[in-house]
């Protein structure tokens, strides 16, 4: 993380230089490149500096109550984005906060409404918008460890759950309200007597991706209903310069906060590429997980077949290697995220629905196994590793087909990355095993669409389950047998030892 601390820049909607915007196509971050760099003047005083260190929560502005939350939860002392935006918005002004993934900016927008709530007790106090549905879940949780002093009642708002249920919870007017924007629009146009014209306080968590194109619709809708004399804050870890859709979110002269210059990643991340032939893609992952056994990994795929094919490739070798995907249901995806956090699956194989905002504390090494097509995906990306001070590992597979994606990345960080070394005669002593195990996995893969076709409700329900979580797939697998190596959930022992031991003596 930059050492430096950044001043406060104040932000006005008339002025056009000043307004920021935040937007997720490469093309703007090229355009916006040199001239559009967010970053506020160069470095606070060191006097400054110095006092910053030894702030405590107290020092922000904070009531007991809430300093005691926070000590609770083992918040030894506030991030710098924390340190910057908390007093901020205590001054009951907007904000856009703009600071690395893992920073803790849920705290630096929690707290403040939280302390508001308790001067001001109302229900439906604030609306915490997300765009994906985990993190939706994780903000709700992280309100509700907060505020457990003080009998905080949150909603969590998300496609893929009963409507209904949401219904009830939201009936009984929660103070809290964190939605994904396409359910609470439905709720909003089907539910009798829910409004939001009471809400004091609008969030907007990964608000570059809420504001682009993918929820126009439904964001022009929800702040509509939305009074205007209402705190708006706007939080990211990626920012470009755009100025309309900040004018549509309705801020009134924000403040600027950011501790990171325009495109970041924490210094504690060893970030490196490995160069290899699309056709041996599966075993240089094979051989990472290998060389790094006993770490915690996330894997990012492209696309939701991806991540069910590798986890079942995977499974074939005795890894413990679980798939989360947008076709998954949504309390598959919670049970696939949940078994990740306890630890009891050393394996995340994911789409880009797990990039953004989840804090899971023991990822080791995140692998882009597919290189993600917007280059700022790649910072949300490996930003699942190297959280709230510690170490990580990220490494990028660029096959001869992904050097032009992988170039715009690099750019954007602004450097060139290390190459990730491996002797190639030890990766394809693996060549065969993995290759059964591909086998092994498209035969799976074949009897989860068959069934998913079949007839029947029953049978199409259990089918979903199956590809939800590919585990209770064992019907091809028995026909093959899996690699050598018992792995325990954890993933601590190195799988076929044998045959790599042979691998490396035939050399």
């Amino acid at each position: 993380m930059s050492e430096t601390s950044e001043d406060e820049a104040q932000l006005h909607n008339s002025d056009e230089e000043e307004e920021e915007d935040l937007e997720s196509d490469d093309n703007a971050d090229e355009e916006d490149e040199e001239g559009d760099n967010i970053s506020s003047e160069e470095g606070a005083t060191t006097a400054e500096n110095g006092s910053e260190q030894k702030l405590t929560w107290k020092d922000l502005g904070l009531n007991e109550t809430l300093c005691q939350a926070c000590e609770e939860l083992k918040w030894k002392a506030p991030s710098k984005i924390q340190k910057e935006a908390i007093p901020v918005a205590l001054q009951g002004k907007d904000v856009i906060g703009l600071a690395e993934t893992g920073s803790g900016k849920t705290g630096a927008f929690a707290l403040p409404i939280l302390q508001a709530l308790l001067e001001n007790p109302q229900r439906y106090f604030a609306l915490v918008l997300t765009p994906t549905r985990e993190l939706a879940f994780q903000i709700g949780e992280q309100f509700e460890a907060l505020g457990s002093g003080i009998g905080i009642k949150c909603c969590v708002v998300v496609g893929g759950m009963d409507m209904v249920a949401q219904g009830l919870q939201l009936a009984k007017k929660p103070h809290i309200i964190i939605a994904t924007p396409g359910r609470l629009v439905d709720h909003l146009e089907n539910m009798k007597g829910f409004n939001l014209k009471a809400i004091k306080y609008l969030v907007m968590d990964e608000a570059d991706r809420i504001l682009n194109m993918d929820f126009e619709v439904e964001l022009d809708k929800i702040l509509k209903v939305l009074p205007r004399e209402r705190r708006t804050f706007l939080f990211s870890a990626t920012m470009t310069k755009k100025v309309k859709k900040l004018q549509r979110a309705s801020l009134k002269d924000p403040v600027k906060v950011e501790v990171s210059n325009k495109y970041q990643t924490v210094e504690q991340l060893q970030q490196s590429y490995l160069f290899i032939p699309v056709k041996y893609k599966d075993v240089y992952l094979v051989h990472i997980l290998n060389e790094l056994a006993g770490n915690s990994f996330m894997i990012f795929c492209s696309t939701c077949n991806n991540t069910v094919k590798t986890a079942l490739m995977l499974r074939a070798l005795g890894l413990a290697a679980i798939p989360l995907h947008g076709q998954m249901s949504q309390n598959k995806r919670l049970a696939a995220l949940n078994k990740f956090k306890a630890k009891n699956r050393s394996i995340l194989i994911s789409t880009d629905v797990a990039s953004r905002g989840l804090d899971i504390p023991h990822v080791d090494v995140v692998v882009n196994f597919d290189i993600p097509t917007h280059s700022k995906d790649y910072i949300h990306r490996v930003g699942r590793t190297a959280r709230a001070g510690r170490s990580g590992r990220a490494i990028t597979m660029v096959s001869q087909y992904d050097i032009e994606l992988y170039q715009r990345i690099e750019h954007l960080l602004g450097k060139q990355l290390p190459l990730y070394k491996c002797e190639e005669d030890e990766v394809m002593a693996l060549q065969e095993r993995v290759a059964e195990a591909q086998r092994t996995a498209k035969l799976e893969l074949k009897d989860i669409e068959e069934n998913q076709k079949g007839g029947g409700k029953g049978r199409k329900r259990g089918a979903g389950d199956n590809q939800d979580d590919s585990e209770h797939f064992t019907g091809a697998r028995k026909r093959m047998k899996p690699m050598g190596g018992n792995v325990g959930s954890g993933g601590k022992k190195n799988f076929g030892k044998k045959n790599w031991n042979k691998g490396k003596q035939k050399r």
